[in-house]
């Protein structure tokens, strides 16, 4: 990834609640087949590993399964808030018109080593803590859980499904938030974010980035 020092973010706090608020990750791998992608929720664990772990789980028709070696290298890409900037909101482009389009954003690139965790009690438990935490995100007045259907059913889903946690080795993040603009330019570009339904993105503007 094209990193320029101005927008890269090191905080490891900062790298860990995108992803925590943006969990559905791009998982690439490399395979026989060239390369591949794969979009999965992931639940992330900071304090395990140096950098943390990411646990999700696959679909056991995903032909993914069968080309997991454990220790295999992948990348996770999670993507936050983005939107496109116009020139006309910096205040800069009405006194000498030198200002272009671009766009704003913030993703997140977990490079770690997978591994396969084929254990029902694994995949119960992970399942259970996504279930949960997601119910709850979107405002449900009563949270499904899996006690809502019969063990049966339940034991015939997680059988469908198998288990991976990648531990990082690396977390690289692009916080492409105008850092290499005036001041009364950032502030303009974060009014327009801001009128356009673009609030998450502008408020990570305004936010002191050291």
């Amino acid at each position: 990834m094209y990193l320029p020092e101005h927008f890269a973010e090191t905080r490891s706090g900062e790298l860990h609640a995108l992803i925590t608020a943006n969990p559905l990750g791009a998982l690439v791998t490399s395979g026989s087949d060239g390369l591949d992608a794969n979009h999965v929720p992931f639940e992330l664990l900071p304090d395990q590993g140096p950098q943390g772990t990411l646990q999700a789980h696959l679909a056991r028709a995903n032909p993914l399964v069968e080309q997991i070696t454990d220790g295999m290298r992948v990348l996770v890409i999670f993507q936050g808030p983005q939107a496109y900037v116009s020139p006309n909101w910096y205040p800069s482009k009405h006194e000498t018109h030198r200002q272009v389009p671009t766009w704003n954003y913030q993703v997140v690139h977990a490079h770690g080593r997978i591994r396969l965790r084929d254990d029902e009690r694994f995949v119960r438990g992970l399942v259970a803590r996504l279930t949960r935490k997601h119910e709850v995100a979107s405002g449900q007045d009563r949270p499904w859980k899996m006690t809502d259907s019969s063990p049966e059913y339940i034991s015939q889903m997680l059988a469908a499904i198998v288990g991976i946690d990648v531990e990082i080795e690396q977390l690289v993040g692009k916080f492409k938030l105008s850092q290499n603009k005036a001041a009364e330019d950032i502030a303009g570009a974060a009014d327009g974010l801001e009128r356009g339904g673009h609030g998450d993105l502008a408020a990570a503007m305004a936010r002191p980035q050291d």
